[in-house]
């Protein structure tokens, strides 16, 4: 078994596909963080030069800042610096807000029309200053946004810068756009792609569990049929190529091997049964035919020594004895057929001719059919050949079926059919009668050992007779309609001839068609001995 075939090296291999995907996700958000950065780096610095450009622009032109960026071809004031810078502030040496681009501070003309300035030292509302002491000296005084802190301002950040005119020291103040949004999300990415790809490791562990964990519950359920006798149930997890269909197949294996050790301790069980019953029904039969062949001879001689005299008394006495007489041959009958059944057959097979077989059997019920009204019909569809069997053992099984045809046909006459065909190496006798029929319930109990529907029936006779035609190696099937009658088809290997000369096997077939050599029975082959004790050389 390969090891990327295991279940063990798949959860492997899935383990290193998802830390090679951690790995990489990681490496690609540094990346990206370290562009971004890099970025936001240097659009801070384009902005904070294009506010100090615009400024100094200010400072040197009498035009605003807003008329500055608002001119035409001017490359300072574009999307990218417009995108961070939030205001420029103009600051002259005496603290004045000199110009200011979003207008907010610009001086305004009083109602005298003398220019007021707004003084930076009274402006509250101005983001933290970034620049500290050691950048501007003791003018930091003067910034009313000093010891703020950057990291806790929403409304931005402030870049002093110096400038020295002949005026004195002026100063650009550009404020820029708070990034704490951005940054939140920059520090929000590698969570998120983290959470992913958790998420997608959970989800194929689960399915991982998933395939791994319900083949184990259906063994556990397959494993509680077979406690509880079920020894028929198979997984259908054996397809697989990792551990667990190795574990399904051989819980098939072993669930298999188990159906047949049962079935062998059955037939066991079965064979220990019948040989006890077997040597038990000797003594019966022995302890029984005795008493009855001294009752029979008694009554042979009573209707032979002490018959009276009188017409009607001697009629009397006829008909008591001849019904004692029935009895006894009837008790001795049934101990006959118990002692067939429970007895081992022992069938000396032969070509038989199954036409005659069935005649033979039919005069039985010849007279008994006349006296009920029944018609009796035998058709022979085509040349049908010689069945290899036991003549006696044959005849046995078509008695039974036809005794019992009679009797399904006793109180309203009918029709009993016997249709005899041939197909290849097989030979079918079917007994079709339109009695009574058989009740749908019990179709699957009449072969059963003393299952009867006759009161006083033993329930042996169909149970022999399949016994019989099975030994013979052959099949009984029967079909049956309450009210309508009852079918048996019997189907038996036909006696195969052998040319001593050719070499051919054929049926039914005395002389060989090609050279006209007389066929023999070829009898049982090696094979059939090793498998059959019971079948014999000569036939």
């Amino acid at each position: 078994m390969s090891f990327f075939s295991t279940f063990r090296g798949r959860l492997f291999l899935v383990l290193g596909v998802l830390l090679v995907m951690t790995i990489g996700v990681q490496y690609y958000l540094n990346l990206r963080t370290q562009a971004e950065n890099i970025n936001l780096t240097e659009m801070q610095e384009q902005a904070l030069l294009a506010g100090f450009a615009l400024g100094v622009n200010s400072m040197t032109s009498q035009d605003r800042l807003r008329d500055f960026v608002e001119r035409e071809g001017q490359s300072f004031y574009n999307e990218r610096t417009s995108r961070r810078i939030q205001d420029i502030l103009v600051i002259d040496s005496d603290w004045q807000v000199y110009d200011s681009l979003s207008g907010k501070y610009l001086p305004e003309e009083s109602e005298n029309g003398e220019l007021k300035t707004v003084d930076l030292r009274s402006v509250k509302d101005l983001p933290p200053l970034v620049e500290g002491r050691e950048k501007l000296g003791d003018d930091i005084k003067n910034f009313p946004n000093t010891g703020m802190s950057v990291e806790d301002s929403e409304n931005g950040e402030a870049h002093a810068i110096p400038v020295e005119t002949n005026q004195g020291r002026f100063y650009v103040m550009v404020i820029l756009q708070s990034d704490r949004g951005e940054a939140a999300y920059r520090a929000a990415q590698p969570l998120i792609f983290t959470i992913g790809v958790f998420i997608v490791a959970i989800l194929v562990t689960m399915i991982l569990v998933w395939r791994f964990t319900t083949p184990i519950a259906n063994l556990s359920r397959a494993a509680r049929r077979v406690a509880k006798g079920d020894l028929s149930f198979r997984l259908s997890e054996s397809d697989r190529s990792d551990e667990i269909g190795s574990l399904a197949t051989q819980f098939n294996i072993m669930t298999e091997e188990l159906e047949k050790t049962r079935a062998l301790e059955e037939q066991l069980r079965e064979a220990e049964k019948s040989a006890v019953v077997g040597r038990l029904a000797s003594a019966i039969a022995h302890e029984i035919r005795n008493p009855l062949n001294y009752i029979n001879l008694t009554l042979d001689h009573l209707r032979n020594r002490f018959k009276p005299d009188e017409e009607e008394q001697s009629r009397t006495f006829g008909k008591l004895t001849d019904q004692l007489k029935n009895e006894v041959e009837r008790i001795n009958r049934l101990v006959s057929d118990f002692l067939r059944y429970t007895r081992p057959a022992n069938l000396v097979r032969e070509p038989v001719d199954i036409r005659e077989v069935v005649e033979n059997s039919l005069k039985i019920i010849e007279h008994q059919a006349e006296e009920h009204g029944i018609t009796i019909s035998l058709v022979e569809r085509e040349s049908v050949p010689e069945v290899l069997g036991d003549n006696e053992m044959l005849r046995s099984v078509f008695s039974n079926l036809f005794l019992n045809a009679l009797h399904a046909m006793e109180q309203t006459g009918g029709r009993l059919t016997i249709t005899l065909s041939s197909s290849g190496s097989n030979v079918a006798v079917e007994i079709m009668d339109t009695g009574k029929g058989i009740p749908k319930e019990d179709l699957e109990k009449v072969f059963e050992p003393y299952f009867s529907t006759k009161e006083t029936g033993t329930g042996l006779g169909l149970a022999i007779v399949k016994r019989i035609v099975e030994e013979h190696k052959g099949t009984i099937e029967l079909e049956s309609s309450p009210g309508e009658g009852t079918a048996f088809r019997i189907t038996l290997a036909a006696a195969m001839r052998e040319c001593p000369a050719c070499g051919e096997r054929r049926a039914g077939e005395v002389e060989c068609p090609k050279d006209g050599t007389r066929l023999e029975p070829s009898g049982w082959s090696a094979e059939a001995r090793k498998t059959d004790p019971s079948a014999q050389e000569t036939v």
